[in-house]
């Protein structure tokens, strides 16, 4: 029997309510993280735990293109840098702020802007999310001990965030996947991968450029969005991928890069052939 690595993970809501401040932790991890949305910042203030050394996240919605933003900073008191931010007209797109700090208050300013440095780079190469911080983060010179323990801390913080619903750092799909599928038809070539999230049709893959006249509304609609958002490009007689981008089922992505209606299950198929159906709900 293989070994699983699982976790336990405990989410505390002070208030009672799931959609308010959460206090999130791996039992038997030092990092812990808070979730403040942000009209809660004040009531937030008589917690010691937002004001400790730490990294954090602010979260909010880009009014153009509908991405979500996120500014990555650090602070020796978490809880006055946000009061800072909160305040601040130039940072005004931010709505929920997530700050990770150490249970046992081990965290140094030096550690923490190891990882806040860290943490960028990682957002900036994964690109999930916008990131909107104005300059480079320096990283700090620290021993080999410590950035191993750091890198375990990062690995918490990446997992934390996950379950708070902000997966910044996790990559949407893996481009080499064994698991790779296929969709083809007329101008159209695609590539994509079935995952925890959704069917992630992969950067650089090719759609139709006109819907068919039987296409519908939705399908439409759902291209017309994605090209407003600049997700797909227009290059000679075809749409492309300029990025990554995760559909809700195998059927709204065949038919995003089919430009009609379509089914799939049936039209994402393996190298081989196999398609989406035969390989993952008749296996």
């Amino acid at each position: 029997m293989s070994h699983i690595l699982g976790k336990t993970i405990q989410i505390y809501m002070p208030d009672g309510s799931p959609t308010s401040v959460k206090i999130a932790e791996v039992t038997t991890r030092i990092v812990q993280e808070i979730l403040i949305p942000r009209n809660k910042l004040t009531e937030i203030g008589n917690r010691e735990e937002v004001k400790n050394v730490g990294v954090y996240f602010l979260f909010g919605r880009d009014e153009v293109d509908n991405k979500t933003n996120v500014y990555i900073g650090e602070a020796e008191n978490c809880y006055d840098r946000l009061k800072q931010h909160n305040k601040d007209a130039n940072k005004d797109f931010w709505n929920v702020a997530i700050v990770a700090v150490s249970k046992t208050n081990s965290f140094t300013k030096s550690h923490v802007k190891f990882l806040e440095a860290h943490c960028y780079r990682e957002a900036m190469s994964i690109g999930r999310y916008k990131v909107v911080n104005g300059n480079t983060p320096t990283q700090s010179w620290l021993s080999e001990p410590v950035v191993a323990d750091l890198m375990d801390n990062y690995d918490t913080m990446k997992t934390l965030l996950s379950t708070l619903g902000y997966p910044i750092f996790e990559r949407v799909a893996n481009e080499t996947s064994e698991e790779l599928f296929y969709c083809k038809g007329k101008d159209a070539n695609a590539r994509g991968e079935y995952t925890d999230e959704g069917f992630v049709v992969l950067k650089n893959s090719i759609c139709n450029l006109e819907a068919v006249s039987s296409a519908g509304p939705w399908v439409v609609n759902a291209r017309r969005e994605l090209i407003e958002k600049n997700i797909l490009i227009q290059e000679n007689n075809v749409l492309k991928f300029r990025e990554n981008h995760i559909f809700n089922s195998p059927s709204a992505a065949a038919a995003c890069v089919l430009a009609r209606r379509a089914n799939g299950w049936t039209e994402w198929k393996s190298e081989e052939g196999f398609t989406l159906d035969e390989l993952k709900r008749q296996g």
